[in-house]
């Protein structure tokens, strides 16, 4: 079981837990022409740099690079063009001293981004691929477990579960625990429910109100729910641009309830409200 009190990311340590601490932002980068939200905005990678430094001045920790979207209903992307995506935009921002995760589920992609400073593999893929586990195994990158039900093709199509936060949270638990016995030290791992992705907006719900027990499973939780469409279901929201209110609320419900990271696409108005909730709480 991890020591929940760090999430250890290559060079980089992020507490957990103690009094100089509040959550962690996860700005997204998407370099894809085709992702749900943002796809197109930012492919070319001087704007994608640029994008990537608005961010982290708006008061995001890590950069989430991702070259393949992964929305409902996406075809996968070859190896070889994500990497071609993202691997400038990595090289560059680790160059920098950037802390930047790789959002992939293909190990080739993964390996090639760690060796070029890549601090985080994010992989909603949640390590199936024993080549990922090995690529995990190989480096000292933080790990980011998503479960997902399926492939993002087909993983909206009539979802089911017995007991979605059991079979959830049984997931992620068996997939560390895989980890840690291929040699991945378990304070470099972080969990994610993967909202969203093989999941009804009732399911969606019921994970997001157990956040609190996701929460002690013993590694950190990640929340991941930025503009999704569960959140435009619930406000009667179509464009999912315009989803941040939305966004913004579920995830300070879960950092209240015990997620360490944020993942999100609006990054000063998440930093803004999670500074103004932990203002009041030590007034």
């Amino acid at each position: 079981m991890a020591d929940q009190a760090v999430w250890r990311c290559g060079e980089f340590t992020f507490p957990a837990e103690g009094a100089d601490v509040r959550p962690l932002v996860m700005g997204i980068l998407n370099v894809t022409p085709d992702s749900f939200s943002d796809g197109g905005t930012h492919n070319a990678p001087q704007d994608a740099l640029v994008y990537a430094e608005h961010m982290l001045g708006q008061g995001a920790n890590i950069i989430d690079v991702g070259g393949e979207s992964t929305r409902p209903g996406s075809d996968e992307v070859a190896p070889e063009e994500e990497l071609a995506r993202v691997l400038p935009v990595v090289r560059e921002l680790a160059a920098r001293g950037r802390c930047v995760s790789v959002d992939t589920r293909h190990a080739p992609v993964a390996q090639a981004c760690v060796d070029a400073g890549a601090a985080i593999i994010n992989d909603v893929s949640g390590f199936r691929d024993p080549a990922m586990v090995e690529v995990a195994a190989g480096c000292d990158a933080g790990l980011v477990v998503m479960h997902m039900l399926g492939e993002p093709k087909t993983m909206q199509a009539e979802p089911h579960y017995e007991d979605v936060v059991g079979e959830v949270g049984a997931y992620l638990v068996k997939q560390a625990h895989m980890l840690e016995q291929a040699g991945v030290a378990p304070e470099r791992i972080c969990i994610d429910p993967g909202v969203g992705f093989g999941k009804t907006t009732k399911h969606n719900l019921q994970l997001l109100q157990a956040t609190d027990w996701l929460a002690s499973l013993g590694y950190p939780l990640m929340v991941a729910v930025s503009r999704k469409r569960f959140i435009g279901e619930l406000t009667g929201v179509d464009v999912a641009a315009d989803r941040v209110a939305g966004s913004v609320a579920a995830a300070q419900y879960a950092v209240e309830h015990g997620a360490l990271v944020a993942r999100v696409h609006d990054v000063a108005e998440t930093v803004q409200a999670f500074r103004l909730f932990g203002a009041i709480q030590s007034a």
